[in-house]
């Protein structure tokens, strides 16, 4: 029965066509009827099937009748592309024994197609190259099988040409999948040994996870348990998605299926975690398990703060779903009560911001993003630090240390100018550029937190959409790094204070103050808007207030009755700003911190 098993995933850069083929393959194998069916048949999320992205892995279990007369069982993971949800596309390769490559026929290879080939490698897999979109008029089948050759090394003499689209080519996939692909290994009478492949909350039967069985098998009424976790659950139903929900008796040695065992929190099932038997359990954990820690931090606020509850409600119904998703309560003197949250990037944080916004019909102020530092102390403690609001007082700081990324950006040669450019203004260290055909492929050292906030935009905008970046983190680095505060009326802003590099903190400083000048509407007193660090004023900026014409009713008669109006106006003035509140609109804060935007 393990010989007709074929368990693969279908990997690609964004926008390669990767759901589209699944669809095809799905509708190929008859596992919905017509009236069922609807594009992007594995995403489930609106947000998911509007920007034509995977955030979360999707499986489906297919029955297919080849050419041989044999019928396989064929388990299709859909996995994410994009380079935030790197651990859980890692856990879906861990799962199968080989992966569908596909590469745009117009487009060719791109940052993240790498990235994920790459990490195929690493799982030993068996790769079919599929080239997609053949039937656009600027597909160049000969120049990307020789982009992937150079690039990758794949061998692409037996690549598969197809247009999911049209449908062209599906069941040659179909054949290379049952014919090229391994069955997977495994021995049904071995202690069980399962991979947590993910887990979600379902409203009617709680947390419900999807596993690949290694080895053993796992039947309802089986006690297992999580080891990372180290808890045990009684299994209530096992089964599998085709591409619904369906029951079956067990899941044996190479099968891919979902369990329900009981699990309240999402936090408890974590992605990789193995699961084996209470009474006869492996001897040891599958490899490569390790916790999601978010890089990437900001401060959510309701701009109306009746919704603080329903804010507070919606965080939790989300976590629900999204482990790697945390948040803890926050104050700030300028937006009042809101949520610290912490995000595996910046997609992450842009969905589930879409999310807040959309499903729970949030109106909400969020904070520029930052990253962790770890702050070394003079008494040799190390913090971490999430918030610049929370900077230890300077002089008990030794040193600070900020994460650093290894960034890849493919780019046609024309923009390649631009792109460096952008590289070395963001305090980026090269490290390797190379050509491929008529693009070059440019690796970069930049700091994390240059990264974070309009990088990928101004990428996009000086290469006009075709340059591909994706990266990995690469550790932490010692810098001269300090806090930025910004003072309105002499009041300092924490939502504005910000984490940044000495020589740049003056440039910055003077950026965020012109722009905070035309975003804060004047008052009947001049405002001054000042950025420092520590005590002392870097960058400078006043706005204008309202001026009424006091010595307008005067009709004549001596200058020292307008002199007394103006006087009797400028000692008002002078008591308004001291006692004065500045009124900054909500959506300043945002348009304010978007200073890359040029």
């Amino acid at each position: 029965m393990r010989d007709l098993i074929r368990n693969f995933a279908i990997i690609a850069h964004i926008d390669h066509g990767k759901s589209t083929l699944a669809d095809r393959l799905i509708q190929f194998c008859g596992a919905v009827d017509k009236r069922e069916f609807r594009d992007q048949m594995l995403d489930s999320m609106d947000i998911e099937r509007e920007r034509g992205i995977t955030i979360k892995a999707q499986t489906v279990r297919l029955n297919y009748t080849a050419k041989d007369g044999k019928t396989y069982q064929i388990n299709l993971m859909d996995t994410p592309g994009h380079v935030d949800f790197a651990y859980e596309v890692s856990r879906s390769l861990a799962a199968c024994e080989g992966s569908i490559l596909v590469v745009d026929a117009t487009q060719g290879v791109e940052a993240q197609t790498l990235a994920n080939v790459y990490q195929a490698l690493e799982h030993d897999h068996e790769i079919i190259v599929v080239l997609n979109k053949i039937d656009l008029p600027a597909a160049d089948v000969d120049k990307v099988s020789e982009q992937i050759e150079d690039v990758i090394g794949l061998d692409c003499s037996d690549a598969i040409l197809v247009s999911a689209k049209l449908g062209t080519g599906i069941e040659d996939v179909l054949e290379a999948l049952v014919t090229r692909l391994p069955a997977p290994k495994g021995d049904e009478n071995a202690p069980l040994k399962a991979l947590l492949v993910d887990s979600w909350y379902d409203p009617y039967m709680g947390v419900v996870t999807l596993v690949r069985v290694k080895d053993g098998s796992i039947k309802p009424g089986m006690k297992v348990k999580l080891m990372a976790a180290n808890m045990t659950y009684s299994i209530e139903k096992v089964g599998v998605f085709s591409p619904k929900p369906t029951e079956v008796q067990e899941l044996k040695a190479g099968e891919i299926g979902y369990i329900i065992a009981g699990i309240k929190s999402v936090g408890d099932a974590r992605v990789g975690d193995t699961i084996t038997q209470e009474n006869r359990p492996a001897s040891e954990h599958l490899p490569g398990f390790k916790p999601c820690i978010p890089v990437v931090f900001c401060s959510m606020f309701p701009v109306d703060t009746v919704d603080y509850g329903k804010l507070k409600d919606s965080l939790i119904k989300l976590q629900l779903n999204d482990a790697s998703f945390s948040f803890e309560p926050e104050t700030s003197q300028a937006l009042g009560f809101g949520f610290r949250c912490g995000f595996l990037g910046l997609l992450h944080l842009e969905v589930i911001e879409e999310r807040l916004e959309r499903e729970y019909n949030l109106d909400l102020v969020t904070t520029a993003p930052s990253v962790v530092y770890k702050v070394h102390l003079s008494n040799g403690t190390v913090m971490d630090l999430h918030n610049p609001s929370d900077m230890p007082d300077p002089t008990s700081i030794s040193f600070i240390e900020e994460p650093w990324i290894i960034a890849k950006i493919i780019v046609p040669d024309e923009y390649l100018g631009n792109v460096l450019a952008l590289c070395e203004e963001k305090r980026g260290v090269q490290r390797e550029l190379t050509y491929v055909g008529s693009r070059a492929l440019v690796e970069y050292e930049i700091p994390l937190n240059e990264v974070v906030y309009d990088f990928y935009d101004r990428l996009k905008s000086i290469s006009r959409g075709y340059a591909s970046f994706d990266y990995q983190l690469h550790g932490y680095k010692q810098n001269d790094l300090v806090k930025m505060t910004i003072l309105v009326n002499g009041e300092q802003v924490d939502a504005l204070s910000m984490i940044v590099h000495r020589n740049n903190a003056e440039y910055r400083g003077r950026q965020l103050c012109e722009r905070l000048k035309d975003l804060i509407p004047r008052h009947m007193f001049k405002i001054p808007i000042q950025a420092a660090i520590g005590g002392k004023v870097i960058a400078r900026e006043t706005i204008a207030p309202f001026r009424k014409d006091v010595t307008s009713k005067c009709y004549g008669g001596d200058i020292s009755r307008k002199r007394k109006l103006l006087e009797k106006q400028k000692e008002g003035k002078k008591k308004m700003r001291e006692i004065g509140n500045v009124k900054i609109p909500h959506g300043t804060f945002l348009a304010a911190l978007k200073m890359d935007t040029k």
